[in-house]
Parts: C-alpha cells; sequence; structure tokens
C-alpha cells in the first residue's frame, strides 16, 4: 500500500462531494423549488459545479505517474490495460442494475412517471465495455462517462509511456505535444468529447506535474506557456481549474508541507470512498427527488431538506458500495495481478 497524499486525498474528496451537489442542483425538482432560499448557490452549483471533473481527470494524470506506470514495455501493455480495464468497469453491473431499479422506483412514485423505457442487451453491453458514449447510447446513469473516458486517458498514456521507452524519447515530450493538441484543438470541439482527446490536456497536465517532481522542467514552462496562449485563443473555465489544480499539485511537490494539507481520517474515508460515490449517487438522488417531490412538491423548505438527505444517502451508498463491492473487487484484482505487474492508480479509484 502506497504512502498517502493528503493534498490528493482533499482535491478528490471536495470534488466527488461537489458532483453530487451539482448533480442535485442540475437535475431537479427539489432545486427548482428549493431555488428562491439559496438562488446564487443552486444556480453556482449548477452551472459550475460539473468543473470539478477537471480536479479527477489532472489526479489521474499525477498518479498515473506515481503509480509506477513508467515501467511499461510491449509485454506489460496488455496487462496494465487489462487489469485498468477491470478495475473500472468490473463495479458497473451492479450500478446498471441500480440504475434500472431506480428509474421503476422512481417511476412509480411520480404521479406523471419518467416516461423512461427498459434498456435494450446491446446498450447494456456497451456500457459494460465502455463504449456506450462512442456508439452514441444514451447514459443509464449521470457520471457513466467518466470510467470510460479514465480508460481511453490511461490506454493513451501507456502507449505515450512504451514509445518513449521503444524509441529511447523523454516521456515529457510526447504527453506535452498531444496536451498541446488536446487544449488547442480537442477540447475546443464538442464533437470530441466522447474521446478521451478532448479530455487529455487536463490529464496531460497531470501527467507532467508527477514526471517534475516540482522541479522546473523545461516542459513545465513550456506546457504553462502552451496552457495560458490556449485560454487567451478560447477560454475555458475547465481548461482553467484544470491548469490551477496542476500547478497546486507543482507547489505542493516543490513544498512538501503543502502535499501534507487535509490531512484527517473523516478526508481519507472520503477519498478512499469517492468512485463508489461517483458511481452510485445518481440512483440515490433520482428516487429521492420523486420521493420528496411526491411528498411536498411545492415547499421549499421541505425540498432543500430533501437535497441534503439525498447528499447524506449518496455518501451512505456511496460507504457501502466501496466496502461490499469495490474494495472487494480491488482486493481480488492485486491478488489476480501480484507479482506480474506494477502497481498503477489513477483516476477516480486511486487515492490508497
Amino acid at each position: 500500500m502506497r504512502s498517502r497524499l493528503p493534498l490528493v486525498d482533499f482535491l478528490k474528496a471536495l470534488a466527488s462531494q461537489l458532483i453530487v451537489w451539482h448533480h442535485l442542483a442540475y437535475y431537479g425538482p427539489m432545486s427548482d423549488v428549493a431555488l428562491p432560499l439559496a438562488p446564487d448557490l443552486i444556480r453556482w452549483l449548477y452551472n459550475d459545479g460539473r468543473y470539478a471533473v477537471q480536479v479527477f481527470l489532472v489526479v489521474a494524470g499525477f498518479l498515473a505517474v506515481r503509480g509506477h506506470a513508467m515501467t511499461v514495455n510491449g509485454k506489460t501493455v496488455g496487462p496494465l490495460l487489462t487489469q485498468r480495464f477491470l478495475r473500472l468497469a468490473a463495479p458497473l453491473p451492479i450500478v446498471i442494475l441500480l440504475s434500472i431499479l431506480a428509474y421503476l422506483i422512481a417511476d412509480n412514485l411520480t404521479t406523471d412517471g419518467l416516461d423512461s423505457q427498459p434498456p435494450e442487451l446491446i446498450q447494456v453491453a456497451a456500457h459494460l465495455f465502455l463504449v456506450h458514449k462512442l456508439f452514441g447510447f444514451e447514459s443509464l446513469s449521470a457520471g457513466l462517462w467518466y470510467p470510460a473516458i479514465d480508460f481511453q486517458l490511461f490506454a493513451t498514456f501507456l502507449v505515450l509511456v512504451w514509445l518513449a521507452d521503444r524509441f529511447e524519447w523523454s516521456l515529457a515530450g510526447p504527453v506535452l505535444v498531444l496536451t498541446s493538441l488536446s487544449a488547442l484543438i480537442f477540447n475546443r470541439l464538442p464533437e470530441f468529447d466522447a474521446l478521451g482527446l478532448y479530455f487529455f490536456g487536463a490529464y496531460g497536465l497531470g501527467v507532467l506535474t508527477g514526471l517534475s517532481n516540482g522541479r522546473l522542467h523545461w516542459y513545465i514552462v513550456a506546457v504553462t506557456f502552451m496552457s495560458v496562449a490556449a485560454l487567451f485563443v478560447d477560454f475555458r473555465e475547465r481548461f482553467a481549474l484544470a491548469l490551477l489544480i496542476s500547478g497546486l499539485l507543482w507547489l505542493a511537490l516543490r513544498h512538501g508541507s503543502l502535499m501534507s494539507c487535509g490531512k484527517g481520517r473523516l478526508v481519507c474515508w472520503l477519498s478512499d470512498i469517492s468512485y463508489s460515490v461517483f458511481l452510485v449517487h445518481f440512483p440515490i438522488l433520482l428516487v429521492v427527488n420523486a420521493a420528496f417531490t411526491r411528498i411536498a412538491a411545492d415547499q421549499p423548505m421541505v425540498q432543500a431538506g430533501g437535497m441534503v438527505i439525498g447528499w447524506l444517502l449518496s455518501v451512505f451508498a456511496g460507504a457501502l458500495f466501496y466496502t461490499f463491492v469495490d474494495q472487494p473487487l480491488q482486493a481480488r484484482l492485486r491478488s489476480t495481478f501480484r507479482g506480474t505487474l506494477p502497481a498503477v492508480t489513477s483516476g477516480a479509484s486511486a487515492g490508497r
């Protein structure tokens, strides 16, 4: 088990909670009724809360380097990809089942129904193989796009590591090129948002930060200038946040006391369960929204209370999922790949 990085734990814990609150604000009707009580806060969560995903993207790249994925060669690329795929996809059958059950319960609780159709087998299969967005299938639960993107990003990173080793390049060079292409081109084109290339700007910032180990290497200067230029060309709050998070991590590597910020059992726990919360919170919110709409559809205080309850139940459900599903699956994967691969951590699931 690797040593903890308290600042990384804090960032993951905070980001996962913000994602839950973003979805509470984004998917009504509880937030619509509660809006007059805190209009600025709910509107901020609605519009900007989604940017918390950038934290996961930067941290994913950062931990991919620190997780010793650098020891990659032609023999290990396949097993590493298999390990990462199973890490991300193995919990999905239960998540999909929970989502289907949640839709059925919510449909029975609401007066008019949700007008939702049972998913087709091919749609479920596309989710399980992390390709549903690539093939244009509607997501069965909010957030299920992230495991697919995480896998694409990690696969791209492994290929870059292998190429750098094969041709004796500095890894920073190809990572910088792909980060620049993403920030300057792909991330500005919404039609590419089903591809990892769209998000590699944020992920690459994390990779380069991890490679630097807090030193002012040439590629840190280069990626900083490129990122600022990309924001001048097309200012995007999401990419600006990714740049700030990568800068914070670089400073934390340079000054160890900053990396120690955020210590605490609660933060560690929220960090550990962050991926589980990310996976299961939407079915919980769907049922809570339907239940509170049925109880008191037009009472702002009751609906605001429902939002708080939805948040608490999401964290509780994430903790249960982590304990009884995710943690046993991780243990099985570690046992299966023990002694054959370097330890790899990345993305929303990393943190221990």
